[in-house]
Protein backbone atom coordinates (compact mmCIF):
# COMPACT_ATOMS: atom_id res chain seq x y z
CA UNK A 1 0.00 0.00 0.00
CA UNK A 2 1.03 3.52 -1.05
CA UNK A 3 1.82 6.18 1.68
CA UNK A 4 1.37 10.04 0.39
CA UNK A 5 2.33 12.33 3.22
CA UNK A 6 0.20 15.55 2.22
CA UNK A 7 1.21 18.86 4.33
CA UNK A 8 3.31 17.92 6.71
CA UNK A 9 6.65 15.58 5.97
CA UNK A 10 7.04 13.88 8.92
CA UNK A 11 3.57 14.97 11.03
CA UNK A 12 4.34 11.56 13.05
CA UNK A 13 7.52 12.50 14.75
CA UNK A 14 8.31 15.66 14.61
CA UNK A 15 6.59 18.68 16.23
CA UNK A 16 3.82 20.47 14.41
CA UNK A 17 3.93 23.61 12.78
CA UNK A 18 2.65 26.62 14.40
CA UNK A 19 -0.42 26.54 12.50
CA UNK A 20 -1.08 22.52 13.03
CA UNK A 21 -0.83 22.92 17.18
CA UNK A 22 -4.48 21.47 17.01
CA UNK A 23 -3.48 17.80 15.69
CA UNK A 24 -2.63 16.15 12.23
CA UNK A 25 -5.48 13.93 10.07
CA UNK A 26 -4.80 10.33 8.83
CA UNK A 27 -7.21 9.32 6.55
CA UNK A 28 -7.63 6.39 3.82
CA UNK A 29 -8.71 6.91 0.85
CA UNK A 30 -10.88 4.42 -1.50
CA UNK A 31 -7.79 2.96 -2.96
CA UNK A 32 -6.01 2.28 0.36
CA UNK A 33 -3.80 5.22 0.34
CA UNK A 34 -3.16 6.87 3.44
CA UNK A 35 -2.53 10.08 3.74
CA UNK A 36 -1.65 12.52 6.55
CA UNK A 37 -2.50 16.44 7.21
CA UNK A 38 -3.29 19.68 8.68
CA UNK A 39 -6.32 20.21 6.62
CA UNK A 40 -7.70 17.76 4.54
CA UNK A 41 -8.80 18.04 0.94
CA UNK A 42 -12.42 18.38 -0.05
CA UNK A 43 -12.84 14.86 -1.18
CA UNK A 44 -11.98 13.61 2.14
CA UNK A 45 -14.76 15.22 3.68
CA UNK A 46 -16.64 12.07 3.92
CA UNK A 47 -14.13 9.69 4.74
CA UNK A 48 -13.11 8.58 8.78
CA UNK A 49 -9.94 9.84 10.10
CA UNK A 50 -7.70 9.96 13.15
CA UNK A 51 -6.30 12.86 14.92
CA UNK A 52 -2.83 12.59 16.12
CA UNK A 53 -0.94 14.30 18.32
CA UNK A 54 2.86 15.64 17.70
CA UNK A 55 4.09 12.54 18.96
CA UNK A 56 1.73 10.37 16.62
CA UNK A 57 -0.39 9.39 19.48
CA UNK A 58 -4.66 9.32 18.29
CA UNK A 59 -6.57 12.12 20.73
CA UNK A 60 -9.24 11.83 18.70
CA UNK A 61 -11.78 10.15 16.21
CA UNK A 62 -13.66 11.91 13.08
CA UNK A 63 -16.73 9.56 12.00
CA UNK A 64 -16.64 9.88 8.04
CA UNK A 65 -20.00 9.53 6.56
CA UNK A 66 -22.08 7.15 7.11
CA UNK A 67 -24.00 4.60 4.19
CA UNK A 68 -27.57 4.44 3.93
CA UNK A 69 -26.89 0.58 4.90
CA UNK A 70 -25.90 2.45 8.12
CA UNK A 71 -28.63 4.82 8.97
CA UNK A 72 -30.63 2.40 8.32
CA UNK A 73 -29.46 0.21 10.81
CA UNK A 74 -29.09 2.88 13.11
CA UNK A 75 -33.07 3.91 12.66
CA UNK A 76 -33.87 0.28 13.25
CA UNK A 77 -31.37 0.00 16.39
CA UNK A 78 -33.39 2.77 17.53
CA UNK A 79 -36.66 2.00 17.08
CA UNK A 80 -36.18 -1.66 18.88
CA UNK A 81 -34.77 0.82 21.45
CA UNK A 82 -37.33 2.75 22.20
CA UNK A 83 -40.04 -0.32 21.33
CA UNK A 84 -38.48 -2.23 24.61
CA UNK A 85 -38.34 0.77 26.84
CA UNK A 86 -42.63 1.01 26.69
CA UNK A 87 -42.66 -2.38 26.84
CA UNK A 88 -40.49 -2.00 30.36
CA UNK A 89 -42.37 1.07 30.67
CA UNK A 90 -45.64 -0.93 30.31
CA UNK A 91 -44.87 -3.51 32.32
CA UNK A 92 -43.91 -1.82 35.31
CA UNK A 93 -47.31 0.15 35.09
CA UNK A 94 -49.15 -3.49 34.35
CA UNK A 95 -47.55 -5.18 37.74
CA UNK A 96 -47.93 -1.96 40.03
CA UNK A 97 -51.66 -1.78 38.89
CA UNK A 98 -52.49 -5.45 39.42
CA UNK A 99 -52.03 -8.10 41.99
CA UNK A 100 -53.62 -11.18 40.46
CA UNK A 101 -55.33 -12.00 36.86
CA UNK A 102 -58.99 -11.83 38.77
CA UNK A 103 -57.99 -8.25 39.36
CA UNK A 104 -57.67 -7.53 35.51
CA UNK A 105 -60.80 -9.46 35.03
CA UNK A 106 -62.91 -7.56 36.89
CA UNK A 107 -61.06 -4.07 36.10
CA UNK A 108 -62.25 -5.47 32.16
CA UNK A 109 -65.86 -6.03 33.45
CA UNK A 110 -66.53 -3.12 34.70
CA UNK A 111 -65.29 -1.54 31.55
CA UNK A 112 -67.18 -3.58 28.87
CA UNK A 113 -70.38 -3.09 31.38
CA UNK A 114 -69.73 0.74 30.61
CA UNK A 115 -70.03 -0.04 26.70
CA UNK A 116 -72.88 -2.66 26.97
CA UNK A 117 -74.99 -0.05 28.94
CA UNK A 118 -74.84 2.72 26.25
CA UNK A 119 -75.53 0.05 23.56
CA UNK A 120 -78.53 -0.98 25.55
CA UNK A 121 -79.17 2.98 25.69
CA UNK A 122 -78.56 3.90 21.99
CA UNK A 123 -80.86 0.57 20.97
CA UNK A 124 -83.75 1.23 22.98
CA UNK A 125 -83.69 4.68 21.08
CA UNK A 126 -83.38 3.87 17.99
CA UNK A 127 -86.08 1.63 18.19
CA UNK A 128 -88.43 4.51 19.14
CA UNK A 129 -87.26 6.63 16.46
CA UNK A 130 -87.82 3.72 13.79
CA UNK A 131 -91.26 3.80 14.99
CA UNK A 132 -91.80 7.54 14.91
CA UNK A 133 -90.18 7.65 11.27
CA UNK A 134 -92.63 4.73 10.03
CA UNK A 135 -95.88 6.45 11.40
CA UNK A 136 -94.04 10.03 9.82
CA UNK A 137 -93.67 8.27 6.44
CA UNK A 138 -97.44 6.76 6.73
CA UNK A 139 -98.75 10.31 6.87
CA UNK A 140 -96.24 11.71 4.09
CA UNK A 141 -97.80 8.68 1.71
CA UNK A 142 -101.11 10.35 1.62
CA UNK A 143 -99.47 13.23 -0.16
CA UNK A 144 -97.70 14.36 -2.82
CA UNK A 145 -95.02 13.39 -3.82
CA UNK A 146 -94.76 10.50 -1.69
CA UNK A 147 -98.45 9.17 -2.88
CA UNK A 148 -99.40 7.97 -6.57
CA UNK A 149 -103.00 9.53 -6.65
CA UNK A 150 -102.57 12.60 -8.96
CA UNK A 151 -105.50 14.32 -6.74
CA UNK A 152 -103.37 13.81 -3.35
CA UNK A 153 -102.47 17.40 -1.61
CA UNK A 154 -98.93 18.38 -1.57
CA UNK A 155 -97.38 17.48 1.77
CA UNK A 156 -96.30 20.14 4.25
CA UNK A 157 -92.96 21.03 4.05
CA UNK A 158 -93.00 20.30 7.76
CA UNK A 159 -93.62 17.15 7.85
CA UNK A 160 -90.63 16.89 4.93
CA UNK A 161 -88.67 17.92 7.97
CA UNK A 162 -89.73 15.92 10.29
CA UNK A 163 -88.81 12.53 8.06
CA UNK A 164 -85.24 14.12 6.92
CA UNK A 165 -84.51 15.01 10.37
CA UNK A 166 -85.61 11.39 11.86
CA UNK A 167 -83.75 9.72 9.52
CA UNK A 168 -80.25 11.98 10.30
CA UNK A 169 -80.74 11.29 13.94
CA UNK A 170 -81.55 7.49 13.40
CA UNK A 171 -78.12 7.24 10.97
CA UNK A 172 -76.40 9.47 13.58
CA UNK A 173 -77.07 6.74 16.43
CA UNK A 174 -76.35 4.09 14.34
CA UNK A 175 -72.83 5.08 14.00
CA UNK A 176 -72.73 5.71 17.48
CA UNK A 177 -73.97 2.33 18.41
CA UNK A 178 -71.30 0.61 15.80
CA UNK A 179 -68.47 2.78 17.76
CA UNK A 180 -69.50 1.51 21.39
CA UNK A 181 -69.68 -1.79 19.66
CA UNK A 182 -66.23 -1.82 18.21
CA UNK A 183 -64.66 -0.10 21.09
CA UNK A 184 -66.32 -2.71 23.44
CA UNK A 185 -64.16 -5.46 21.58
CA UNK A 186 -60.99 -3.36 21.20
CA UNK A 187 -61.61 -3.13 25.44
CA UNK A 188 -62.06 -7.06 25.43
CA UNK A 189 -58.81 -7.41 23.38
CA UNK A 190 -56.35 -5.42 24.96
CA UNK A 191 -57.38 -6.77 28.42
CA UNK A 192 -56.92 -9.68 27.12
CA UNK A 193 -52.95 -8.83 26.05
CA UNK A 194 -52.96 -7.78 29.51
CA UNK A 195 -53.74 -10.73 31.30
CA UNK A 196 -51.66 -12.98 28.66
CA UNK A 197 -48.59 -10.10 29.48
CA UNK A 198 -49.10 -10.80 33.25
CA UNK A 199 -49.12 -14.13 33.20
CA UNK A 200 -45.63 -14.44 31.40
CA UNK A 201 -44.58 -11.93 34.39
CA UNK A 202 -45.45 -13.43 36.96
CA UNK A 203 -44.78 -17.34 35.44
CA UNK A 204 -48.23 -17.85 35.69
CA UNK A 205 -49.23 -21.05 33.22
Amino acid sequence: MRVKILCVAVALFLPLAAGAQQGVYKWTDEQGNVFYGDHPPPEARDLPKEVKNERGVTIGTIQGKKTEEELQAEREAEELRQRRELQLRADRALLATYLSVDEILLHRDRRVELFQAQSRVTELYLRNLRRALDDLESRAAQFKPYSSDPSAPTVDPELVTDIETTKETIARHEHNLMRYQSEEQQIIASFEGDINRFKVLKGID
